[in-house]
């Protein structure tokens, strides 16, 4: 079942409207933020920034500290060309909530890493994955690897992600093992890596040939480079307390 983020409408409008009110003149909508900026009361909610916008500062190539090739800080967004190796963070995290925003072009494909450790040959080996693709430019995509899948292990609807060319909204919400992924405000995936069914489920999938896939609790947040260009921007991860 598909749970959508409740939308808010302000009482005054809902007074406004049911009184068939126009005669004073609507409020002043504050103006919306830059991309890559924290309000005071995120900031004070404990927010945090893992991409300025402006530098790739905090991050590196999977099991290489110190290096970004293939990834850059472009007009607010974090690049890849889809040449270059999966990106991390150089922080690791274990109970948090992470949001961000990602966008592809026709055909593309990529995704967002967590829990990762850089003791295997990939990320993929043991970090798990919420995907991120084109839908509609990939042929024969299938709910287990569409856009906010946890990508071979839980499937989403293929129609809630939005086509090449516009931003995607994720927020990806972790506590100890459990797991949830939202997409474009649409809940897709709520699973427990410590309960019998999530642990069947890496069994019966090609993870099982990795032992330590999706078993720490800690670790870094990747993005993949995948062949293909991907743009991402207003990372942000809020500690949770457990």
């Amino acid at each position: 079942m598909l749970r959508r983020v409740p939308s808010r409408v302000p009482a005054v409008v809902l007074v406004a409207l049911a009184l068939g009110c126009a005669a004073s003149p609507p409020a002043v909508q504050p103006a919306p933020l830059a991309p890559n900026t924290l309000t005071a009361r995120e900031m004070a909610d404990g927010w945090q920034l893992l991409f300025d916008g402006r530098t790739t500062g905090g991050w590196h190539l999977y099991a290489k500290p110190g290096v970004v090739a293939g990834w850059e800080a472009v007009d607010g967004m974090l690049v890849s060309d889809g040449h270059g190796e999966d990106l991390v963070t150089d922080r690791q995290f274990d109970s948090f909530e992470l949001s961000l925003e990602w966008r592809v072009v026709p055909g593309s494909n990529s995704g967002i890493f967590w829990w990762a450790h850089e003791a295997s040959e990939s990320i993929y080996h043991n970090a798990p994955e919420m995907q991120v693709l084109d839908n509609a430019g990939t042929a024969g995509v299938d709910p287990l690897h569409a856009a906010g899948a946890l990508y071979d292990l839980a499937p989403a609807p293929l129609e809630v992600a939005k086509p090449a060319g516009e931003w995607n909204r994720v927020l990806i919400v972790t506590n100890r093992g459990k797991v949830q992924q939202w997409l474009n405000g649409v809940k897709v995936v709520d699973v427990d890596f410590d309960s019998d069914e999530m642990k069947a489920k890496i069994a019966a999938s090609k993870f099982n040939q990795w032992p330590t896939f999706g078993k720490t609790r800690r670790g870094y947040i990747g993005l993949q480079s995948h062949g293909d260009s991907v743009w991402y921007r207003n990372i942000a991860i809020k500690a949770r307390r457990r």
